[in-house]
């Protein structure tokens, strides 16, 4: 290891003391000046090799307890360094539970809170000369501190790429943070990515999608030159015939103009409320065959992942331009946050320049998130993978439960075998929260599920028998939530059967719920026959 200089100032003499690493592993005492010296200055030399440090016992009694504590943390810090190069980086469960956490110590030589700050501040005071500085800290649109950490801490965790199922499966990320934008709302960082583009543009949705993204182009965005067409994303032929036939029939049609054909392919996964699982990976790799076939279209392949957070899905490393959650359902966690994110990839050239485009409509636009929101999601953050853990177990035993009972014709989730795309469940969910190499097998196959009954009026019947389980929309929070979709979907619009009923699973005991849906469930039957 080479030679290199570190130098802080020791808090007993609030002065710079110098530590200087080089080979062998040994150190030598500089020259100590006078207590009364208005400039004191100490000198150590540290030597250390880059498999151990030692220091001479005779020259241990020369540091302070001070000294000594800032020695040994300079020293790991660069042992850290050296084990994040190699590839030996902190588990996600150790990264989400700090997250939003910085060093102040390391930089500024302050205390650094356990709880970062809200940074409320709408503007901020111009210097003297003018220059604000190159922080950024000039207006809350453009620059807040607050967004700035949340942005950071998921654009970490989308790339974090320890702990996969096998090397072939994920692409390792050219960057430590993906880059990240917070939006007021998940509906807003929808918007925003399709005002990145430039129109017109043709979206293609999946068949069984989050009914608030289509109804968002059909009264927002159709008359800005944003169409869409609803495709089988879990049939990657029928989705590159439909895209190829949009672009073949734009460029006849528009072969004198020079605004050429932009195209989203948009992927849920899970796919609310159905639970469809589309293969992430075959589906990128077949929109990059097509972005090397039509050089002059703008190609993005962008995931909604709200369902399958960064502790089970990570769809930056499966291929992906960009990826979004509605961070008001698992992120934040505890139904008190309305927030949108979306991370871009740096492996793919799209992924580059969206993120270069979604900075300049965050601010232009600004629908950004509000420093509470993201101060909340934040402390979401910190118990992700546990909620998620306990939420995926009970979900998949609720599951079972409900495939079984004579009173549900269809249970969808994905951990079920029975389920058509479980196996592809099984390589792309699973638990990414430890490092330890005994858990990378176990699937985690997401806390969402939907049952069907034999009618609508037994699906409302069984949704106001419930007692534990809370009639609400919205999911991902610590409370179940069961409802009836097709009654909340536009009526022009609906794609849920009327059956049909989607189930967020909580923190509650599995046996209460099971319990409860069992009681709902004969009650609606004794109700309706």
């Amino acid at each position: 290891m080479a030679a290199s200089a570190i130098t802080f100032r020791p808090p007993l003499f609030q002065s710079p003391l110098r530590l200087k690493a080089c080979f062998p592993s040994r150190y030598s005492l500089g020259q100590f000046p006078a207590p009364s010296d208005p400039s004191p200055w100490r000198t150590f030399a540290v030597k250390a090799s880059t498999t151990s440090s030692s220091i001479a016992s005779s020259d241990k009694q020369h540091l302070s307890p001070s000294e000594a504590g800032r020695a040994a943390f300079e020293l790991r810090s660069k042992i850290d360094s050296q084990e994040t190069q190699d590839g030996n980086a902190p588990s996600m469960s150790t990264l989400l539970s700090h997250a939003g956490l910085t060093r102040g110590i390391e930089s500024a030589g302050s205390n650094s809170p356990l709880s970062p700050p809200i940074e409320l501040a709408s503007t901020y005071e111009r210097p003297p000369d003018g220059d604000y500085g190159g922080n950024g800290l000039i207006y809350s649109r453009s620059h807040n501190p607050t967004r700035k950490l949340l942005e950071d801490a998921v654009g970490q965790l989308e790339i974090a790429s320890w702990n996969t199922r096998g090397s072939d499966l994920e692409e390792k990320s050219s960057s430590e943070i993906a880059p990240t934008f917070a939006f007021s709302s998940g509906m807003a960082a929808v918007a925003s990515l399709f005002l990145a583009h430039s129109s017109p543009t043709k979206v293609f949705l999946p068949k069984d999608v989050y009914h608030g993204v289509p109804t968002q182009l059909y009264t927002s965005l159709n008359d800005h030159g944003v169409s869409h067409e609803a495709v089988d994303m879990t049939n990657k032929q029928e989705m590159l015939q439909k895209v190829e036939e949009s672009i073949d029939l734009h460029n006849n049609i528009n072969s004198e103009r020079a605004n050429p054909a932009t195209v989203i392919v948009w992927l849920e996964t899970p796919s609310n409320p159905l639970c469809q699982v589309t293969d992430i990976r075959e589906i990128c790799q077949a929109v990059n065959g097509l972005k090397g076939k039509y050089e002059s279209v703008r190609i993005t392949s962008v995931v909604d992942c709200t369902w399958a957070p960064p502790c089970i899905t990570q769809p930056l490393l499966l291929g992906a331009d960009a990826v979004l959650h509605s961070g008001t359902k698992y992120l934040g966690g505890h139904s008190d946050v309305l927030l949108g994110i979306v991370s871009c990839s740096t492996n793919t050239a799209t992924g580059q320049w969206l993120s270069e485009r979604l900075k300049i409509i965050q601010t232009s636009v600004g629908a950004v998130a509000s420093p509470l929101d993201c101060w909340l999601t934040l402390r979401g953050l910190r118990t992700l993978h546990l909620r998620v853990e306990r939420q995926c177990q009970t979900a998949l035993e609720l599951a079972k439960f409900l495939h079984a009972h004579e009173n549900v014709t269809k249970c969808h989730y994905p951990g079920l075998e029975s389920h058509p795309q479980h196996d592809i469940a099984k390589q792309q969910m699973f638990a990414k929260a430890t490092s330890s190499a005994n858990e990378n097998n176990k699937n985690m196959f997401g806390g969402m599920l939907s049952f069907e009954v034999e009618s609508e009026a037994m699906a409302m019947a069984v949704a106001g028998a419930v007692r534990i389980i809370r009639r609400a929309t919205s999911l991902g929070g610590t409370e179940s939530l069961i409802e009836h979709r097709a009654s909340i979907e536009p009526p022009e619009r609906r794609t849920s059967p009327p059956g049909l009923l989607r189930l967020s699973v909580g923190l509650e005991d599995v046996d209460d719920l099971r319990n409860d849906l069992d009681a709902a469930l004969k009650i609606a039957s004794k109700i309706c026959h």
